[in-house]
Formats: C-alpha cells, structure tokens, sequence
C-alpha cells in the first residue's frame, strides 16, 4: 500500500526566507554573521526572529566575514549548534576559517547564496564561490529551489552532526534565481522540523572542564597528513549517512532527494549535466527535445562532496554525447565540473566512452535561455550522429559576439 503523508500547508517563500525559518526551527544557539548581498536576508531574518522573541538563539554582528566564521567555530567548539550564511567575496574573506572548522570537525552549516566573485564587482549568481571553497573539507549540498533550500537545510544538521560524520556542511543555492525567487514552499511544523533534527548531542565540547581538549593545535608532518586522511575518509563515509537522511526526510515528507538525480535518463542518447536552477531549464528544452524525436535526458546533482563518481558514472556511461555546463570562469583551463564528471565517467566500465562537452555559460547571472539549452541538444545530437565532437571542447556560450574555443 502506497505511504500517505499529511499535506502540509503551502507558503510562498524564496529561498533566503525558506533557509532563515529552517534555521528558526533548528533552534540553532549562535548565529555569528555579517550581511552580504544575496545572502544578507538569511542573517537578517534570523535576526529578526531573535529580536521579536521567537528564538532564544544568540545573534552575534561582526566587523566581518571572517569574524563571523570565526565566531561560529568558536561557539561550535564551546558545544553549541551554529549556523550563518555568506556569499561571494564574503566567502573569499572566509576561506581560511573554513579550513578551521573542518580541520576541527565542527559540525557548523553554512548557507552559501552562490554569487560571482570579483573583478569585475558583480552582484548576481554563478558559481564561482561554491567551487572556491569545494576542497575546504565541507560536505557540500546543491539545491534547485526555494523548496529545497528548505529542506536541505533541515537535513544538513542531521548531517553534520552525526556522530560517524562530524564534518561542517554547505547548503547551496543560487544567488537571486532561488534565493529571491517566490515560490510555494510546503515547511514542515516547527514540532516536526525539530523533531527531525533532534537534540544537538555534544562531542569533544572544548568547553566540558571533566573532559578537556585542544582544538586546532599544530601538527607538523609527524601528524599532519593523518588529520587531513581522517577528515578526508569521514567526507566519503558520510554518503551513507547523507543517503539515509534523505531516505527518512522522504518518509517524513514525500519529497524524494538523491545524491544524483536523473530525469528521462532511462533511454537518453545526448544528455545535459547541470546543478542549480539551471537543471530545472535543462529539463524543460529536454521535453521539447523529445517532442522533436530526440532522446534527450538530464543528470543534476545534490551532493558535491563527497563527489558521487560512481552514481554520475552510472548515470551517463550510456548516453553518446554529454554538455557538463560550467557556471563558473575556469580561467585557463576545462571547468572544474566537467574535470569531475568526466573523470567520473571516464571509470565506467563502458566499451566506448560518450563525446563530452564543456559548456561555460551564465557567468555574472547572463541570462540562459531555452533557446540556448535547446541550441546545446542539437550540438550534442550532431556529435552522436557524427561519433566525433563537430565543435571545439569547451563552448563559451551566450557571449556578446562570436563564441570563444580554446581546446
């Protein structure tokens, strides 16, 4: 018999609105902030929800990004449950600390509102941010909408604190395109929502004087690389307990995630690789391809670290040509996504490997059509008709002028 779940009532919510009422009802104790565009209304609502009375949470203002990580691995080592959100430079001036709280096993969750790094100054979306900070021992969670948003933030706590995991975690989503986008979002009741998460259980607090340890001593090479190996093997051991999370978020609320997500992959010949809103559009021109005769399909994923090789492997061994699409300037070389995922495709057991493309597009939030994606399937569809790339590798798309190859 089909599981029933209790319907729960719909607000209109963007994602920044969706992430601060999760953060509400995690009861989080310290929130250590300083506000950056598109990212500020995450810290300001939380703010808010302190000063009215609806929290007993601590609000803390600093004189900066790094402070305010800095601020957040203090109170995670005093034992508390932490949270803030940033974006772009705010995340640059951050880096260092991030390094810090993975380095310490932190279990603080970071809103990253996914924003273009400067120069030039650029307010919008792209993921230049997120793939800054894609190696700072985070796990990172990628989200689509405003929906999601929500609900990944709920589950990165359960995440985080697991006691087999210990590692902080990002929760991505796009600068404006979710973050100030409405849309109906269906939040669980605060009972539920903290039900969910549960109680934060203390570990190794600095501050337990029956139990004293240091956090974040030197270590030179005698036992450095054994550090970097245990935080590195508990980022990989977490998909299991990332993969049940998601297993208990859907029995508790219908809503279905995986670590990679494919839509009308079943049968797919050329196929679009994209994270964030983009491979909501993506799935669109995929419909309208396969009205036009085409089997076009679409893999996203919503967990970049650990980085699911063999699922994303499984997922485009049999399709004949792929588009990895790059948010992000790879500024001299191939995008740091399409690295990824052909390295994942390139461990499947397959007698011929697809063609694969790198796509860089959408950098400062440049608009990506239909007609672009549309554009993109009937160069891959070429590729799978010819069996030979009819094009250069990396495709720098929606330029103002003629289109740029470099490999």
């Amino acid at each position: 018999m089909a599981k029933t779940y209790e319907l729960q009532e719909v607000e209109v919510w963007d994602g920044n609105v969706a992430a601060s009422h999760a953060l509400r009802q995690a009861q989080i104790d310290v929130m250590a902030a300083y506000p950056i565009t598109p990212s500020t209304p995450i810290v300001q609502d939380y703010g808010s929800f302190v000063g009215n009375g609806y929290i007993d949470g601590e609000f803390v203002l600093v004189e900066s990004e790094h402070a305010a990580m800095s601020g957040c691995v203090g109170a995670a080592a005093a034992g508390g449950r932490v949270a803030t959100a940033t974006s772009s430079q705010g995340l640059a001036l951050m880096v260092e600390v991030l390094y810090q709280a993975s380095g310490m096993r932190l279990p603080i969750v970071l809103n990253l509102v996914n924003r273009a790094l400067a120069s030039p100054l650029n307010i919008h979306g792209d993921h230049s941010d997120m793939y800054l900070c894609r190696d700072a021992g985070w796990i990172q969670l990628c989200t689509c909408n405003p929906q999601e948003a929500y609900d990944f933030n709920l589950m990165a706590f359960r995440i985080a604190e697991d006691y087999e995991v210990r590692v902080p975690t990002i929760v991505n989503q796009d600068g404006f395109l979710s973050s100030h986008t409405a849309q109906n979002v269906r939040p669980l009741s605060d009972e539920e929502a903290y039900q969910f998460i549960g109680d934060y259980k203390v570990k190794n607090a600095m501050l337990d004087f029956s139990k004293p340890i240091t956090y974040g001593v030197q270590a030179e090479e005698d036992w450095h690389y054994e550090h970097k190996a245990q935080l590195h093997a508990a980022i990989m051991n977490s998909l299991p307990v990332i993969e049940k999370v998601f297993h208990e978020f859907k029995n508790k609320t219908g809503r279905e995630y995986k670590p990679v997500m494919c839509y009308d992959m079943d049968d797919a010949e050329v196929a679009i690789f994209a994270i964030g809103t983009t491979s909501e559009s993506a799935r669109v021109a995929a419909k309208t391809m396969r009205s036009r005769g085409i089997k076009a399909g679409v893999v996203t994923l919503h967990v970049l670290r650990p980085f699911p090789y063999i699922q994303i492997g499984e997922a485009l061994k049999n399709t004949k040509a792929i588009a990895i699409m790059d948010k992000s300037s790879p500024a001299g070389a191939m995008g740091a996504m399409f690295n990824e995922v052909a390295a994942a495709i390139c461990h499947t057991n397959v007698a011929k490997l697809p063609l694969l493309s790198n796509y860089i597009y959408g950098l400062g939030e440049r608009d990506l059509t239909q007609k672009d994606i549309i554009k993109i399937y009937e160069e891959l569809t070429q590729d799978a008709k010819n069996g030979k790339l009819t094009h250069n590798i990396q495709q720098w798309i929606c330029l103002r002028g003629a289109k740029m190859g470099f490999y």
